[in-house]
C-alpha cells in the first residue's frame, strides 16, 4: 500500500469522481483509476460503487476513509513538526473559527500575530459549532475558536478566553432605533432573521426569548452574519446579534441597542485536541492568544482593538 493510493483514495471520496479528482490532483484520469484498483485489490474490497455518473463509498469504504484521513493528518503534522524543528518561525497554524469572528477579530489577531512572526502560514476555516468540534477532534486544525464554549466535551480542551453581549439590531426606521436601552419583551411581536440550524447564535438568541416569555416569529434564517444584518437592515425583521459582528462592512446597516432583562451573552472559547500535542507554531500561537485576551481584559480594552 502506498501513500499515493491513500491520497487518490481520499480526493476521489471526496470529489465522487474520478475526472474530477484527477483535475485537482493535476495526474491522468487513468493513473487515479489504476490506483484505486491496485487497492482495492490489495484489500479485497469495493471501495466505490457506481451511483449514476458519480461514485458512492461502500460502508466499508465509509470506514476506510475515516482511517485514511486520520493517517493523513497524523502525517501532515508530524511533516510539519520536522520543518517547524528546523525553523519554529516559519510554520503553518491551522485554525477554525465561527462566521462571526471573521470579519474583525481574526484578522486583528492575525496581523498582530504576523508581526512577531512574520514567516508563520495560516490555514483557516470557517464553520458551524458541529463541524468546529469535529474539525478539531479529527485533527483537521490545530486550534478553533468556538461559541459557546463547550464545557462537557471531553475530547476537547481549551479556555474560555471572552464573553460578549449580543445587541437587539432593528432596521433605522424602527420605533425603538433611537433607544439606548430595551428590554427583550419589547420585540415580541417582531418578525426575527435568524441563523439557521446548527449555528450557535441561533440557539442563544431563541432560548432568551424564551426567558423573555416569548417564542421568536421568523421571517429569514442564514448562515452569513452580513446576510442577518443586511436583511434587518432591509427592513425585513430584527435580531440579536454580538457586537463583534456588528463592525461595519457595507453602508445599509441596522441600528443596535442594548437589551436588558434578560442580559444575553456568548462565551467564546479557544480550544484544541484534548489527547492531542500541538505543533511548537501553535502553541506559540495559543499562547499568545491567551495573553492577548487576558490583557484587553485586565485593561478593559475592546477585543479587536
Amino acid at each position: 500500500m502506498e501513500l499515493r493510493q491513500l491520497q487518490y483514495f481520499l480526493k476521489v471520496a471526496q470529489k465522487e469522481h474520478v475526472t474530477r479528482a484527477a483535475e485537482e490532483l493535476h495526474v491522468a484520469q487513468s493513473a487515479v483509476s489504476r490506483q484505486i484498483h491496485q487497492l482495492e485489490e490489495e484489500l479485497g474490497v469495493d471501495l466505490f460503487m457506481q451511483k449514476g455518473r458519480n461514485l458512492q463509498l461502500t460502508p466499508v469504504g465509509q470506514l476506510f476513509r475515516k482511517r485514511v484521513e486520520a493517517v493523513l493528518n497524523e502525517l501532515d503534522r508530524s511533516v510539519a513538526e520536522v520543518h517547524e524543528f528546523l525553523d519554529p518561525e516559519r510554520g503553518e497554524i491551522r485554525i477554525g473559527f465561527p462566521h462571526s469572528l471573521g470579519t474583525h477579530l481574526i484578522p486583528t489577531i492575525v496581523a498582530e500575530f504576523r508581526r512577531h512572526y512574520p514567516h508563520v502560514k495560516f490555514r483557516f476555516k470557517q464553520g458551524a459549532y458541529p463541524s468546529l468540534i469535529k474539525d478539531v477532534i479529527s485533527g483537521e486544525v490545530d486550534l478553533a475558536f468556538i461559541s459557546p464554549f463547550p464545557e462537557n466535551d471531553g475530547r476537547v480542551a481549551g479556555d474560555i478566553v471572552m464573553t460578549e453581549e449580543l445587541f437587539a439590531i432593528l432596521p433605522q426606521n424602527h420605533p425603538l432605533a433611537g433607544e439606548q436601552v430595551i428590554s427583550l419583551e419589547q420585540l415580541r411581536e417582531e418578525k426575527f432573521v435568524l441563523f439557521s440550524q446548527g449555528y450557535s447564535l441561533r440557539p442563544i438568541v431563541w432560548q432568551a426569548c424564551l426567558q423573555a416569555g416569548f417564542k421568536p416569529q421568523i421571517a429569514f434564517e442564514g448562515g452569513e452574519t452580513d446576510t442577518i444584518r443586511g436583511l434587518v437592515a432591509a427592513g425585513m425583521g430584527v435580531s440579536l446579534l454580538p457586537e463583534m459582528a456588528l463592525y461595519q462592512t457595507n453602508p445599509l446597516q441596522p441600528a443596535q441597542v442594548r437589551v436588558v432583562e434578560p442580559s444575553v451573552t456568548r462565551t467564546v472559547g479557544l480550544i484544541h485536541r484534548s489527547d492531542g500535542k500541538l505543533p511548537l507554531v501553535a502553541r506559540s500561537f495559543r499562547t499568545f492568544l491567551l495573553t492577548y485576551f487576558k490583557d484587553r481584559q485586565h485593561n478593559n480594552t475592546p477585543v479587536g482593538s
